[in-house]
């Protein structure tokens, strides 16, 4: 039950920054998006480096197999356009529209599973799946837009997702791995493409340095809370983060959401509920199995 316990509080941590993630991305606006992903990037890998390092998983790396290494490649691709997706949206005030991407996510996982884990599908997911998808073919149909920021965010985040579980590798050392591959982007970018780093700011070069610290603290606690709890429980606790991202967008920024889109949120909302509760029945007949057996 104390595990239960530390295992929440570190997943709500971890929700609470990514759910306020979006008005850090705010602050850096003076930046271009290619700009705040290559310090992203680069400032993530120091600090990645430091945890590794006094956590002793340097043997992690040098385990790895070629094929493991091309994995990780693969991954680093979908979390770059995963990133640099979540901070064009931010940076073209569609905030509502990386929500609604964090929201289908589970669902956009559990279709990918379907299909190329061979996983099978419970009634109640595919009602869940279902739902979301009629919300999103509504909102297309209602207003003849593609959430294209949120199907990005969703999808990019759900093949790196498929792409990790092929990979028996801690976050933090994984990511370190992929932020390496991902090093020449900034390179490139740095030297033939961005003029304007030698009119930021002290404050501004700060606040952009920041961005590591924003990439790697919630991928700990989350990592930290994913030992501690249940799948399913820590599953409703993600719901959080696009929560929070949704509530920044209307209540501070005052972002507009159309009619057409809150039935898209409110048919993605149904969805995880049924996929929630589905999953809560799941765990109590498994435990209530175990109870039988020990009987």
């Amino acid at each position: 039950m104390q595990q239960s316990h530390v295992g929440a509080t570190f997943a709500l941590v971890a929700m609470t920054i990514w759910g306020i993630a979006p008005v850090y991305f705010v602050l850096v606006g003076f930046a271009s998006p290619m700009e705040i992903l290559s310090h992203r990037i680069f400032w993530s890998v120091p600090l990645l480096c430091l945890i590794i390092s006094l956590v002793g998983q340097w043997g992690d790396v040098s385990r790895l197999s070629f094929r493991e290494y091309g994995v990780l490649f693969a991954s680093s691709i979908c979390l770059a356009i995963n990133w640099l997706a979540f901070i064009v949206a931010i940076s073209e005030e569609k905030i509502v529209e990386t929500s609604i991407g964090y929201f289908i996510n589970p669902l956009v996982s559990i279709f990918l599973g379907w299909i190329f884990l061979k996983e099978r599908l419970r009634y109640g997911q595919w009602i869940a799946v279902l739902f979301a998808l009629v919300g999103v073919c509504w909102e297309l149909y209602s207003d003849r837009l593609i959430p294209v920021f949120g199907l990005t965010l969703a999808v990019s985040f759900g093949i790196y997702g498929l792409l990790r579980k092929q990979v028996n590798l801690p976050a933090a050392t994984g990511l370190l791995v992929e932020c390496c591959f991902l090093l020449p982007l900034v390179l490139v970018f740095g030297v033939f493409f961005d003029i304007s780093l030698e009119f930021r700011s002290d404050g501004q070069f700060a606040l952009l340095m920041l961005g590591g610290v924003i990439t790697v603290v919630p991928l700990l606690f989350f990592t930290a809370a994913t030992i501690r709890l249940p799948l399913v429980i820590l599953g409703v606790i993600q719901y959080v983060a696009p929560t929070l991202s949704l509530l920044i967008a209307v209540l501070v920024y005052e972002e507009g959401v159309s009619d057409a889109r809150w039935l898209t949120l409110t048919m993605i909302w149904l969805g995880l509920l049924v996929f929630s509760g589905e999953g809560f029945y799941q765990l109590f007949l498994g435990r209530r199995k175990v109870a039988s057996g020990d009987q």
